[in-house]
């Protein structure tokens, strides 16, 4: 799925929503199943709980090592998280039942992005999504490995 200024990819899994959830909640456990490579670990933070609830996460990419403090701007318990950090563009995770498990939509939104302008000049619009659908792929292998 595509939309202005936000890309979207999705996947069925037969894993229960509260259990996708209770993952994507705990920062702790992104370095797990990013399909990026470039969330390493948690620096500060534990389980979010409600919008304004922050983590730090530590970063490596393109051969620089840093730290990024994300806020917690969209919440509602077992549906749908978003964080953003302090270029306001938003990475959200949806989670809806289907007749064969949970629906789970991982998005891109640089909507609200201070300069959405670079963002599309990096090229993320087109470069992310691959690396989204990793993501979900990898937390659902994740999940299964730790259920």
């Amino acid at each position: 799925m595509s939309g202005r200024r936000q890309v979207s990819v999705s996947i069925v899994t037969p894993i229960p929503r509260s259990v996708i959830f209770s993952t994507i909640r705990n920062p702790a456990s992104h370095a797990d199943f990013d399909g990026s490579g470039t969330v390493k670990g948690l620096t500060d933070g534990s389980e979010v709980n409600t919008i304004g609830d922050q983590f730090q996460i530590k970063m490596h990419m393109w051969g620089i090592r840093y730290k990024i403090r994300n806020t917690v701007v969209e919440y509602e318990k077992d549906c749908l998280i978003a964080w953003a950090h302090m270029g306001k563009h938003r990475w959200r995770y949806e989670l809806e039942d289907t007749d064969s498990g949970t629906l789970i939509t991982h998005t891109f939104d640089w909507s609200y992005s201070i300069f959405p302008w670079l963002i599309e000049l990096a090229g993320y619009p087109e470069s992310h999504p691959p690396r989204m659908m990793k993501t979900l792929e990898n937390l659902v292998l994740y999940l299964g490995e730790n259920d």
